[in-house]
């Protein structure tokens, strides 16, 4: 019998026909347009946020101990439960709620293999006949992605930049309607680098509510903040609607690669697990997949001894590398950069094609400087802003600095002026 594999075709269609594309997708194709004969200049890798690579970067010796303890101690071996290791959940737990008004405990808490597919478990389990979503733009694109694979519509509501990318409240109401489900809100911001008040999180909170929706509340750069406002968590905000906190080990243990992440469920008044959520997502992680145990395993020891030494370090890097930012972005004529990051790892800034030519669009740039430059960098339509560009700077300021004068370089070459 002839194989059928060929007459089927796997092209991925749903996520084609859709016009959705991965960060990663899009940095291998920029990256195919390396010269190969530029050996005299190093790969400068501004596009991707994992800092791990970078030795400034690297992870507290308490993490790495707890990891070598729990390996040793040969407890770790075996499955975990769907939902997690109790020793882990219950750290978390404690953990949150050290910064909220309220007190989660472990049955709050799900544990998944990053915060990835925290977002894939959330969506899916969400998921209704013709449910829509609110996300944000710019956002971060496996949103997008998770709610096609589950069949919910997306509905975009804009970030503001002459307002430090504060959401725009005013057009909430007119995008929800009876099946909205969610608003998801990104802080510290990936990909803006800005940090919400809490004034404006009450805002939120409080269309939430207006709207009978949850909060889906992205917390992974949670605490890496070096500018004026401070983080402050969704979950203050809970008594008035209920919130999911997504959260992970990766950004700021600069661990992404141990892949340990959370759902943590904020609901002082009991809404969600009336509405039987918790029990959806025990069943929705029975059949997925789950973190190592190993890692669950290091968990508590992780969250409990990390110094604040280590916290305030890794946050004067990033202040460090923001202030070469904003220094050389002002150098280049091209470029406009809003908003100055307080917090997360990359950074939104304008690309104004008047100044430049040959140049067509934001991927045109990022392609063609990676041939002449070696460095990399994110077109902002991956992320929802066509002609803005997306640069990380969790990276040493020296190599950040040099990168940029890269940048200005090639710009100067490209000047219509």
């Amino acid at each position: 019998m002839e194989n059928k594999l060929a007459k089927w075709g796997f092209n991925n269609g749903d996520l084609k026909e859709k016009s959705l594309l991965s960060i990663r997708s899009v940095l291998e194709t920029i990256m195919e347009n390396l010269k190969e004969e530029n050996e005299r200049k190093s790969v400068i890798h501004l596009g991707r946020g994992d800092p791990s690579a970078t030795p400034c970067f690297r992870t507290s010796p308490v993490a790495e101990d707890a990891l070598f303890s729990a390996v040793r101690s040969a407890k770790f071996n075996g499955y975990a439960p769907a939902v997690g290791l109790y020793s882990a959940r219950r750290s978390i737990a404690e953990y949150l709620s050290h910064d909220i008004p309220h007190q989660l405990s472990p049955d709050d808490v799900f544990l998944t293999p990053g915060a990835t597919i925290a977002i894939e478990v959330v969506m899916a389990v969400l998921a209704r006949p013709g449910a829509n979503i609110l996300l944000p733009k710019p956002g971060y694109p496996f949103y997008e992605a998770r709610a096609a694979v589950s069949n919910v519509e997306v509905r975009h509501f804009d970030l503001l930049p002459e307002k430090g990318w504060e959401v725009d409240l005013e057009s909430l109401e007119s995008l929800a309607d009876d099946n909205t489900i969610a608003i998801v809100i990104i802080n510290p911001g990936n990909p803006c680098g800005n940090v919400f008040t809490s004034e404006h999180l009450q805002e939120i909170a409080e269309a939430a509510k207006k709207l009978g929706i949850l909060v889906i509340a992205d917390e992974v750069y949670s605490h890496l903040c070096f500018g004026s406002n401070p983080f402050v968590p969704m979950g203050v905000f809970g008594s008035i609607t209920p919130i999911l906190t997504l959260g992970s080990l990766s950004k700021r243990w600069i661990i992404p690669g141990w892949r340990l992440g959370w759902i943590a469920m904020v609901d002082p008044s009991g809404i969600l697990k009336k509405s039987g959520l918790a029990e959806s997502f025990q069943s929705y992680l029975d059949y997925g997949a789950n973190p190592a145990t190993i890692i669950q395993g290091a968990v508590p020891h992780i969250l409990e001894k990390t110094t604040k030494d280590f916290f305030s370090n890794i946050n004067n890097i990033l202040r460090e590398a923001v202030d070469v930012f904003i220094t050389k972005i002002q150098e280049i004529p091209c470029f406009t950069c809003p908003y100055k990051p307080d917090g997360a790892m990359s950074v939104m800034f304008k690309l104004n094609l008047s100044f430049l030519e040959g140049i067509n669009d934001d991927m045109d740039f990022c392609t063609k400087l990676v041939h002449e430059e070696s460095v990399i960098i994110l077109p902002g339509m991956v992320v929802g802003l066509k002609n803005w560009l997306r640069l990380t700077f969790a990276i040493e300021p020296s190599i950040l600095e040099e990168g940029l004068e890269r940048i200005k370089a090639f710009c100067l070459r490209h000047s219509s002026s």
